[in-house]
C-alpha cells in the first residue's frame, strides 16, 4: 500500500466520523433542557476508536502482515467449499429442514416467535426473488400481494368458516390474480416506472382495505380468524378422526415451516427451469431475449404473478397465526424490508435470501438490549454492504460466474 492510499484512508475515515457526529448530535444530545454534548461524545468516541482500528487492520491485512494467518485459513475454506459441492443440494435441504424441525423441542417460546417471523419474511424474500432477482423487475410494492392474502383468508374464514388449508390456494390465487390486474397493465414498464406503478398499487390496496368499512371493517380490522386445524387419529374408544386447532406456538412453527419447505422447493426448481433461464435472459438484458425469441410481456407478467402468489400464501398464514388483521400491517416499510432482505441475500440466490431474513429479523432481536441504536448500527452495516459486498452475502453461482466474466 502506497503512502497516499494510506493517507487517503484516514482522511475519509475521518471526515466519516466528523459527519457521524453532526448526525449524532440531534439524535442523543437533544434534552429537555438544551443540546449536551457530553453524552453523544461517549457513544461517539467509541465507534471512531472501533473504525480506527478495524482500518488500522485492513491497511496491515493489505501489506501482507497476516499473510501466514489468511493463507492456511483461505486455502481450508476452499478445500471446505469443494467437499460441500460434491454434497448434492438435496441432501443439504433434508438436512437443514431437520435441524429447523428440532428448534421447538430446544428453544423457548419468544424463540419460537422470532423464527416464525423469520420464516414468513423468508417466504415473503423468495416470492420477491422471483420478481426482482430472476426476472429484475424493482417491485416497491410487493406487501399489498401479502394483505391481499391474508384480508382474503380472513373473509373466508370469518364469513364462511372455510378450512385454513382451503383457503390457502384460494389467497395465492387472489394474491395472483391482483398481479395479473395491475401486471397486464404495467409489465411493458421498465426500471423506475415499475417501481412507481408498484409502488402506487401498493398504497391503492392499503386505501381500500382501510376505507372499505363494509367488507374489511376498516382500521379496525378483522377479528374473530380461525388458526389451522388438522384431523388426528383418536384410540381413546376405538379409532376416531378427531379434529386439532393448530393454536399452540410449536404446532404453528411446523405449519410454516412447512410452506417454507414448499416455497423453497417451487422457487427452485422454477430457477432451474426453462422459465428460470428465460427470466434470468430478461434480467440481464431484456432487449436481446425478445431478439431470441423470449415473449418478454408474458413472461414478465408469469413471474410477476408467480411471486404474488407465494406472498399471498404468506400473507394467509400471517393472518391465521395471528387471528387479527389491520391495513397497518401492510405498509411500504414492510414492502422495503422484504426488498432489503432480497439485496442485501444476494438477489437471485436462495441462499442468500434465506440469510438476508434471518439477518434483518433475527439480529435485531439478539441486539434488543441496544435498543438506542441498533437501527443507526444496521444503516451502517446495510451501507457497507453496498459499498464493499454489492452482490450480496451470498449471491447466486451463475450471477458471480458473470460478475467475474
Amino acid at each position: 500500500m502506497t503512502i497516499p492510499e494510506f493517507k487517503k484512508h484516514w482522511t475519509s475515515l475521518g471526515i466519516g466520523m466528523v459527519w457521524l457526529f453532526i448526525l449524532l448530535w440531534p439524535l442523543l444530545g437533544v434534552k429537555p433542557e438544551g443540546l449536551e454534548v457530553a453524552s453523544t461524545f461517549n457513544v461517539w468516541w467509541r465507534i471512531a476508536v472501533g473504525c480506527s482500528f478495524i482500518l488500522f487492520l485492513y491497511q496491515l491485512n493489505k501489506i501482507g502482515t497476516f499473510n501466514f494467518i489468511s493463507r492456511p485459513a483461505s486455502a481450508v475454506a476452499g478445500n471446505i467449499k469443494k467437499a460441500s459441492s460434491t454434497v448434492p443440494v438435496a441432501i443439504w435441504f433434508v438436512v437443514g429442514l431437520a435441524c429447523a424441525g428440532l428448534i421447538p423441542q430446544f428453544a423457548g417460546r419468544y424463540a419460537q416467535d422470532v423464527a416464525i417471523n423469520c420464516m414468513i419474511y423468508v417466504c415473503l424474500g423468495l416470492g420477491l426473488n422471483v420478481v426482482v432477482g430472476l426476472a429484475g423487475m424493482l417491485d416497491l410494492g410487493y406487501i399489498a400481494f401479502y394483505g391481499i392474502g391474508a384480508y382474503t383468508y380472513a373473509l373466508l374464514s370469518v364469513q364462511f368458516q372455510l378450512s385454513f388449508w382451503i383457503c390457502l390456494p384460494i389467497s395465492a390465487a387472489a394474491a395472483g390474480f391482483g398481479a395479473w390486474l395491475i401486471g397486464y397493465c404495467s409489465m411493458r414498464m421498465r426500471g423506475d416506472y415499475l417501481a412507481i406503478v408498484t409502488l402506487g398499487f401498493a398504497e391503492i390496496v392499503r386505501m381500500v382495505l382501510n376505507n372499505w368499512m363494509s367488507l374489511t371493517n376498516g382500521p379496525n380490522g378483522v377479528t374473530g380468524i380461525k388458526a389451522p386445524g388438522v384431523y388426528w387419529f383418536d384410540f381413546t374408544n376405538g379409532m376416531t378422526l378427531e379434529h386439532i386447532w393448530l393454536k399452540k406456538l410449536s404446532l404453528i412453527y411446523y405449519v410454516v415451516l412447512l410452506l417454507v419447505a414448499f416455497t423453497i422447493i417451487a422457487v427452485y426448481r422454477l430457477q432451474h427451469s426453462r422459465t428460470g433461464r428465460a427470466w434470468e435472459a430478461i434480467r440481464e438484458d431484456e432487449t436481446a431475449a425478445e431478439v431470441m425469441g423470449v415473449p418478454t410481456f408474458y413472461m414478465k407478467l408469469l413471474a410477476y404473478c408467480t411471486g404474488a402468489c407465494f406472498g399471498g400464501m404468506a400473507g394467509a398464514f400471517y393472518a391465521a397465526r395471528m387471528r387479527f388483521v389491520s391495513p397497518e400491517s401492510f405498509t411500504f416499510l414492510e414492502s422495503a424490508m422484504v426488498l432489503s432482505m432480497v439485496v442485501l441475500g444476494g438477489m437471485g440466490s436462495i441462499p442468500g435470501v434465506i440469510l438476508g431474513a434471518l439477518a434483518l429479523i433475527a439480529l435485531p432481536e439478539i441486539f434488543r438490549d441496544f435498543e438506542l441504536y441498533r437501527m443507526l448500527v444496521f444503516g451502517g452495516v446495510m451501507t457497507l454492504m453496498m459499498l464493499f459486498r454489492p452482490q450480496g452475502i451470498l449471491p447466486a453461482k451463475r450471477t458471480m460466474r458473470a460478475g467475474k466474466d
